[in-house]
């Protein structure tokens, strides 16, 4: 039988967000209905309020959660009541022909909910990334859940879901960070300081956070940066890089930002051969306009992570394990615990820099 329960969406671009019933149906064959426990207030829930993702208003927003398992769909094997579970929006698909090469974190054919959840006059809902769990009980797919170890915290393991595995895994999967190397991160937000932590528990020897902002910078250290440049007007960030680099620039540079100036200082400021990732993103009228001998001459790799180029069944539970061992401080990202009427607030915190996550809490 159909639920009703109390949910976050955006009616129109830029107003506020509003509190609503909200109806979940009972799944589908391969669908899930899952507790939401916690879910993460990350900057792709503020563009999809913006309408710098799509423009299929209402949005259900959220998408950063952990939650337990309620009910399952008729044909439904991966996961059964009772399992704790982080969200993911990239449940492969086995079929692409990404997924044929033996890429699947590159899978082009990712499973969502095929029921809409909806107003409770019938208005469709457009959820965040494929998931929309600013709600008290959200309908998935059931490859969009990823069992994790219990005893995690519910608002820790949920903001692996996208901002901590985007950053961690611009580190550690698409950056290839190996033991030993130079690593720097541009934007030491939320994502960039994930970035941090991944390169630190890949065995990086030197890590630099750069910002605009203090406050951040000294996120990125306790993060594990060993050393910060705060940028500015005045500063030339790729010499400061290098400076700390001696003075070949770093092997691996994560742009955390995604705009053209950010990104142009990343690639000046690597080594000879080294490889810029690109985790922040861009908005659709930027243009980037760079010597094009420039890309010739410095050799290495150029690349773009997405989602971390994580498998949510592979990564999740290993990165909550050393979570729990001590040896990840997801913990550090948890910025506050809010309320479900407090989303409006948390993006206004975000606009502000004030925190690394807030968490819904329900």
């Amino acid at each position: 039988m159909p639920q009703t329960v109390k949910g976050v969406i955006s009616r129109a671009k830029g107003a506020p967000v509003e509190l609503v019933d909200v109806v979940i149906p009972d799944p589908g064959p391969a669908e899930v209905v899952v507790k939401v426990q916690a879910c993460g207030v990350c900057h792709t829930d503020l563009a999809y309020r913006d309408g710098n993702i799509t423009e299929q208003w209402p949005f259900l927003l959220g998408h950063e959660a952990a939650g337990i398992v309620e009910t399952v769909g008729s044909s439904v094997t991966h996961v059964q009541p009772g399992d704790f579970v982080v969200l993911n929006w990239r449940a492969i698909c086995g079929e692409c022909r990404a997924c044929k090469k033996g890429k699947p974190q590159y899978c082009f054919s990712t499973f969502n909910a095929e029921q809409p959840m909806t107003l409770t006059d019938g208005t469709a809902l457009t959820p965040a990334l494929g998931i929309g769990a600013f709600v008290e009980k959200t309908l998935v797919h059931q490859g969009q859940c990823t069992k994790v170890d219990p005893a995690a915290d519910p608002a820790v393991a949920g903001l692996l879901g996208c901002g901590m595995m985007a950053g961690i895994g611009a580190a550690m999967n698409t950056g290839a960070v190996a033991r030993g190397d130079s690593v720097a991160v541009i934007g030491c937000g939320g994502v960039g300081s994930a970035a941090i932590a991944g390169a630190r528990l890949a065995g990086a020897s030197t890590i630099i956070g750069v910002d605009l902002d203090q406050r951040k910078l000294d996120w990125a250290v306790a993060l594990g940066a060993t050393h910060t440049v705060l940028s500015g007007p005045s500063v030339d960030v790729p010499e400061a890089v290098k400076a700390l680099t001696g003075g070949f620039g770093a092997d691996v540079v994560i742009d955390a930002v995604g705009r053209p100036q950010t990104w142009e200082q990343a690639f000046y400021a690597r080594d000879l051969a080294g490889t810029v990732v690109l985790v922040g993103v861009p908005s659709p009228t930027m243009r980037l306009e760079m010597p094009f001998l420039d890309f010739f001459s410095h050799g290495g790799s150029l690349k773009s992570a997405w989602y971390g180029d994580c498998l949510p069944e592979r990564d999740f539970p290993m990165l909550v394990d050393l979570s729990l061992q001590g040896r990840l401080p997801l913990e550090k990202f948890v910025t506050e615990r809010i309320g479900i009427d407090d989303v409006e607030e948390a993006f206004e915190a975000i606009h502000k820099g004030r925190v690394l996550r807030s968490v819904v809490v329900f």
